[in-house]
Protein backbone atom coordinates (compact mmCIF):
# COMPACT_ATOMS: atom_id res chain seq x y z
CA UNK A 1 0.00 0.00 0.00
CA UNK A 2 2.51 2.34 1.39
CA UNK A 3 4.98 1.44 -2.13
CA UNK A 4 1.71 2.01 -4.44
CA UNK A 5 1.14 5.54 -2.78
CA UNK A 6 4.73 6.63 -3.22
CA UNK A 7 4.56 5.74 -7.03
CA UNK A 8 0.68 7.28 -7.51
CA UNK A 9 2.02 10.64 -5.67
CA UNK A 10 5.22 10.95 -7.64
CA UNK A 11 3.08 10.65 -11.36
CA UNK A 12 1.18 13.06 -9.46
CA UNK A 13 3.72 15.58 -9.20
CA UNK A 14 5.15 15.12 -12.44
CA UNK A 15 1.84 15.52 -14.61
CA UNK A 16 1.12 18.61 -12.16
CA UNK A 17 4.80 19.52 -13.04
CA UNK A 18 4.32 19.10 -16.82
CA UNK A 19 1.00 20.87 -17.06
CA UNK A 20 3.16 23.72 -15.43
CA UNK A 21 5.58 24.14 -17.65
CA UNK A 22 3.12 23.24 -20.88
CA UNK A 23 1.24 26.37 -19.39
CA UNK A 24 4.72 28.58 -18.91
CA UNK A 25 5.86 27.78 -22.04
CA UNK A 26 2.70 28.87 -23.52
CA UNK A 27 2.44 32.37 -21.65
CA UNK A 28 6.24 32.73 -22.10
CA UNK A 29 5.58 32.36 -26.37
CA UNK A 30 3.18 34.77 -25.88
CA UNK A 31 4.37 37.54 -23.70
CA UNK A 32 8.34 37.17 -25.08
CA UNK A 33 9.95 40.09 -27.11
CA UNK A 34 10.88 38.53 -30.63
CA UNK A 35 13.34 41.38 -31.74
CA UNK A 36 16.46 39.69 -30.98
CA UNK A 37 18.00 42.53 -29.14
CA UNK A 38 17.03 41.61 -25.20
CA UNK A 39 18.33 38.60 -23.83
CA UNK A 40 17.40 36.78 -20.31
CA UNK A 41 19.59 37.55 -17.50
CA UNK A 42 21.54 34.30 -16.45
CA UNK A 43 21.70 33.19 -12.87
CA UNK A 44 24.06 30.00 -11.44
CA UNK A 45 22.81 27.30 -9.09
CA UNK A 46 25.83 26.25 -7.37
CA UNK A 47 27.08 23.79 -4.64
CA UNK A 48 28.45 20.23 -3.21
CA UNK A 49 26.41 17.52 -4.82
CA UNK A 50 22.97 16.55 -2.23
CA UNK A 51 23.06 20.33 -0.74
CA UNK A 52 19.93 21.04 -1.94
CA UNK A 53 20.04 22.10 -5.40
CA UNK A 54 17.18 19.90 -7.00
CA UNK A 55 14.42 21.53 -4.41
CA UNK A 56 15.95 25.17 -5.25
CA UNK A 57 15.95 24.89 -9.02
CA UNK A 58 12.31 22.83 -8.48
CA UNK A 59 10.90 25.97 -6.81
CA UNK A 60 13.00 28.50 -9.21
CA UNK A 61 11.03 26.48 -12.25
CA UNK A 62 7.81 27.39 -10.72
CA UNK A 63 7.91 30.77 -11.82
CA UNK A 64 6.60 32.00 -14.55
CA UNK A 65 9.51 34.48 -15.38
CA UNK A 66 12.38 31.76 -15.26
CA UNK A 67 13.73 29.30 -17.75
CA UNK A 68 15.20 26.79 -15.64
CA UNK A 69 18.00 24.14 -17.20
CA UNK A 70 18.73 21.24 -14.48
CA UNK A 71 21.72 19.34 -15.26
CA UNK A 72 19.52 16.07 -17.16
CA UNK A 73 18.88 18.02 -19.72
CA UNK A 74 21.25 16.88 -22.90
CA UNK A 75 21.42 20.01 -24.23
CA UNK A 76 22.89 21.66 -22.06
CA UNK A 77 24.66 18.67 -20.05
CA UNK A 78 26.52 15.66 -20.70
CA UNK A 79 26.94 12.99 -17.88
CA UNK A 80 26.06 15.84 -15.57
CA UNK A 81 29.16 18.50 -16.59
CA UNK A 82 28.16 21.56 -18.61
CA UNK A 83 28.44 21.71 -22.00
CA UNK A 84 30.96 25.14 -23.84
CA UNK A 85 29.95 27.91 -23.08
CA UNK A 86 29.13 28.63 -26.61
CA UNK A 87 26.34 25.68 -26.38
CA UNK A 88 24.60 27.24 -23.67
CA UNK A 89 24.66 31.06 -24.82
CA UNK A 90 23.03 29.50 -28.06
CA UNK A 91 20.51 28.05 -25.02
CA UNK A 92 20.18 31.86 -23.58
CA UNK A 93 19.58 33.29 -26.80
CA UNK A 94 17.18 30.75 -28.07
CA UNK A 95 14.96 31.16 -24.22
CA UNK A 96 11.75 33.39 -23.60
CA UNK A 97 12.21 33.98 -20.88
CA UNK A 98 13.46 36.98 -18.48
CA UNK A 99 15.61 35.13 -16.46
CA UNK A 100 17.69 32.04 -18.11
CA UNK A 101 18.99 29.61 -14.58
CA UNK A 102 21.07 26.41 -15.32
CA UNK A 103 22.44 24.25 -12.37
CA UNK A 104 26.16 24.10 -12.15
CA UNK A 105 27.84 21.79 -9.50
CA UNK A 106 30.73 20.38 -11.36
CA UNK A 107 31.95 23.71 -12.51
CA UNK A 108 32.19 24.82 -8.82
CA UNK A 109 35.82 25.80 -9.89
CA UNK A 110 34.90 27.66 -13.01
CA UNK A 111 31.80 29.73 -11.72
CA UNK A 112 34.29 33.53 -11.89
CA UNK A 113 34.88 32.44 -15.42
CA UNK A 114 31.21 31.47 -15.80
CA UNK A 115 29.59 34.63 -14.47
CA UNK A 116 31.83 36.80 -16.75
CA UNK A 117 31.40 35.01 -19.40
CA UNK A 118 27.55 35.85 -19.00
CA UNK A 119 27.99 38.91 -17.51
CA UNK A 120 26.08 40.50 -16.04
CA UNK A 121 25.56 37.04 -14.49
CA UNK A 122 24.73 36.03 -10.69
CA UNK A 123 25.24 32.73 -8.84
CA UNK A 124 23.15 31.25 -5.68
CA UNK A 125 25.46 28.55 -3.76
CA UNK A 126 23.90 26.62 -1.42
CA UNK A 127 25.52 24.93 1.44
CA UNK A 128 23.86 22.30 3.79
CA UNK A 129 25.23 20.54 6.94
CA UNK A 130 27.74 18.31 6.32
CA UNK A 131 26.97 15.55 8.21
CA UNK A 132 23.59 15.20 6.06
CA UNK A 133 25.17 15.67 2.87
CA UNK A 134 27.34 13.15 3.76
CA UNK A 135 24.34 10.86 4.76
CA UNK A 136 22.64 11.70 1.65
CA UNK A 137 26.33 10.77 -0.57
CA UNK A 138 26.44 7.20 0.70
CA UNK A 139 22.66 6.11 -0.81
CA UNK A 140 23.58 8.04 -3.88
CA UNK A 141 26.91 7.78 -4.43
CA UNK A 142 29.82 4.91 -3.96
CA UNK A 143 33.68 5.01 -4.48
CA UNK A 144 34.46 8.57 -2.62
CA UNK A 145 37.50 6.88 -1.03
CA UNK A 146 38.66 5.91 -4.22
CA UNK A 147 38.15 9.04 -5.74
CA UNK A 148 40.11 11.06 -3.03
CA UNK A 149 43.09 8.90 -3.14
CA UNK A 150 43.80 9.29 -6.45
CA UNK A 151 43.02 13.36 -6.11
CA UNK A 152 45.42 13.16 -3.16
CA UNK A 153 48.34 11.75 -5.64
CA UNK A 154 47.38 13.97 -8.30
CA UNK A 155 44.38 16.85 -7.81
CA UNK A 156 43.24 16.74 -11.68
CA UNK A 157 43.13 12.96 -11.51
CA UNK A 158 39.54 12.16 -11.06
CA UNK A 159 38.13 14.95 -13.70
CA UNK A 160 36.13 18.12 -12.21
CA UNK A 161 35.75 16.81 -8.55
CA UNK A 162 40.09 18.16 -7.67
CA UNK A 163 39.87 21.00 -10.33
CA UNK A 164 40.84 24.46 -9.02
CA UNK A 165 41.93 22.83 -5.96
CA UNK A 166 44.50 25.66 -4.64
CA UNK A 167 47.86 23.66 -3.42
CA UNK A 168 47.25 24.82 0.17
CA UNK A 169 43.71 22.77 0.31
CA UNK A 170 45.69 20.02 -1.64
CA UNK A 171 48.39 19.73 0.99
CA UNK A 172 45.22 19.11 3.44
CA UNK A 173 43.51 16.43 1.67
CA UNK A 174 46.94 14.79 1.04
CA UNK A 175 47.62 14.93 4.99
CA UNK A 176 44.17 13.15 5.55
CA UNK A 177 44.03 10.83 2.90
CA UNK A 178 45.23 7.15 3.74
CA UNK A 179 45.14 3.82 2.61
CA UNK A 180 42.00 3.06 4.63
CA UNK A 181 39.99 5.69 4.72
CA UNK A 182 36.03 5.11 4.35
CA UNK A 183 33.74 6.04 1.75
CA UNK A 184 32.49 8.11 4.69
CA UNK A 185 35.22 10.28 5.24
CA UNK A 186 36.41 10.83 1.93
CA UNK A 187 32.46 11.59 1.15
CA UNK A 188 33.58 14.68 4.10
CA UNK A 189 36.44 15.29 2.48
CA UNK A 190 35.06 16.76 -0.90
CA UNK A 191 32.55 18.21 0.80
CA UNK A 192 35.15 20.18 2.39
CA UNK A 193 37.90 20.60 -0.51
CA UNK A 194 34.35 21.56 -3.54
CA UNK A 195 33.41 24.48 -0.72
CA UNK A 196 36.47 25.40 -0.23
CA UNK A 197 36.26 27.04 -3.70
CA UNK A 198 33.21 29.17 -2.49
CA UNK A 199 36.48 31.26 -0.66
CA UNK A 200 39.35 30.50 -2.81
CA UNK A 201 37.11 32.78 -5.32
CA UNK A 202 36.36 35.38 -3.25
CA UNK A 203 32.65 34.97 -3.27
CA UNK A 204 32.42 36.15 0.17
CA UNK A 205 32.96 39.47 -0.58
CA UNK A 206 31.32 39.08 -4.07
CA UNK A 207 28.08 41.10 -4.74
CA UNK A 208 27.41 38.48 -7.24
CA UNK A 209 26.91 35.85 -5.48
CA UNK A 210 24.18 34.83 -2.47
CA UNK A 211 24.91 32.49 -0.25
CA UNK A 212 22.06 30.65 1.14
CA UNK A 213 21.87 27.94 4.11
CA UNK A 214 19.73 24.50 2.71
CA UNK A 215 18.16 24.54 6.09
CA UNK A 216 17.22 28.27 6.94
CA UNK A 217 15.41 27.77 3.31
CA UNK A 218 13.50 24.32 4.46
CA UNK A 219 12.37 25.90 7.93
CA UNK A 220 12.03 29.20 6.51
CA UNK A 221 11.01 29.18 2.81
CA UNK A 222 9.09 32.31 2.51
CA UNK A 223 11.57 34.45 3.48
CA UNK A 224 14.42 32.81 2.39
CA UNK A 225 12.60 32.14 -0.86
CA UNK A 226 11.97 36.02 -1.06
CA UNK A 227 15.59 36.89 -0.34
CA UNK A 228 16.80 34.69 -3.17
CA UNK A 229 14.06 35.93 -5.58
CA UNK A 230 14.28 39.36 -4.87
CA UNK A 231 18.81 38.54 -5.64
CA UNK A 232 18.01 37.61 -8.80
CA UNK A 233 15.32 40.35 -9.30
CA UNK A 234 12.25 37.83 -10.25
CA UNK A 235 8.76 38.65 -8.82
CA UNK A 236 8.02 36.02 -5.59
CA UNK A 237 4.73 34.23 -4.51
CA UNK A 238 4.55 32.05 -1.46
CA UNK A 239 2.84 29.37 -4.23
CA UNK A 240 6.23 28.99 -5.82
CA UNK A 241 7.54 27.43 -2.51
CA UNK A 242 4.42 25.88 -1.29
CA UNK A 243 5.96 22.60 -1.41
CA UNK A 244 9.57 22.62 0.83
CA UNK A 245 9.25 20.67 4.12
CA UNK A 246 11.80 20.24 6.64
CA UNK A 247 11.77 16.64 7.16
CA UNK A 248 15.82 15.60 5.70
CA UNK A 249 17.24 17.91 8.25
CA UNK A 250 19.02 15.29 10.80
CA UNK A 251 16.95 12.52 9.01
CA UNK A 252 19.96 9.86 9.88
CA UNK A 253 22.60 9.83 12.78
CA UNK A 254 25.89 11.40 12.03
CA UNK A 255 27.87 9.35 10.03
CA UNK A 256 31.61 8.40 11.66
CA UNK A 257 34.16 10.68 10.24
CA UNK A 258 37.57 10.06 11.36
CA UNK A 259 37.98 13.12 13.61
CA UNK A 260 41.08 15.06 11.21
CA UNK A 261 38.47 14.88 8.62
CA UNK A 262 35.95 16.60 10.73
CA UNK A 263 37.87 18.62 11.99
CA UNK A 264 38.37 20.01 8.48
CA UNK A 265 34.61 20.53 8.09
CA UNK A 266 33.78 21.77 11.49
CA UNK A 267 36.23 24.53 10.44
CA UNK A 268 34.89 25.04 6.98
CA UNK A 269 31.19 25.41 8.70
CA UNK A 270 32.40 27.74 11.07
CA UNK A 271 33.63 30.15 8.43
CA UNK A 272 30.03 30.04 6.69
CA UNK A 273 28.53 30.80 9.75
CA UNK A 274 30.93 34.06 10.65
CA UNK A 275 29.44 35.04 7.37
CA UNK A 276 27.06 38.21 7.59
CA UNK A 277 24.80 39.65 4.95
CA UNK A 278 27.89 42.14 3.37
CA UNK A 279 26.45 43.49 -0.73
CA UNK A 280 25.39 40.10 -2.34
CA UNK A 281 26.26 37.54 0.08
CA UNK A 282 23.19 36.56 2.73
CA UNK A 283 22.91 33.91 5.40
Amino acid sequence: MARRDHWLRRGLERLERDGLLVAKGLYQKLTSRNDGTSLPAVSFVAGVQRSGTNMLMDVLERSFATDVIHERDLRAFERFQMREPAVIRTLVEGSRAGHFIIKSLCELQHMTRLMEDFAPARTVWIVRDYNDVVNSMRVSFSNQARQVKRIAKDRDSDGWQGQGMSDATHALVEQRVHPEITDVSAAALIWYFRNQLFFDQGFDRDPRVLLVRYESLVTQPTPEFQRIFAFLDIPYRPWHSRKVVAHSIHKARQPEIEPPVRELCEAMTARFDALRPLAGVAI
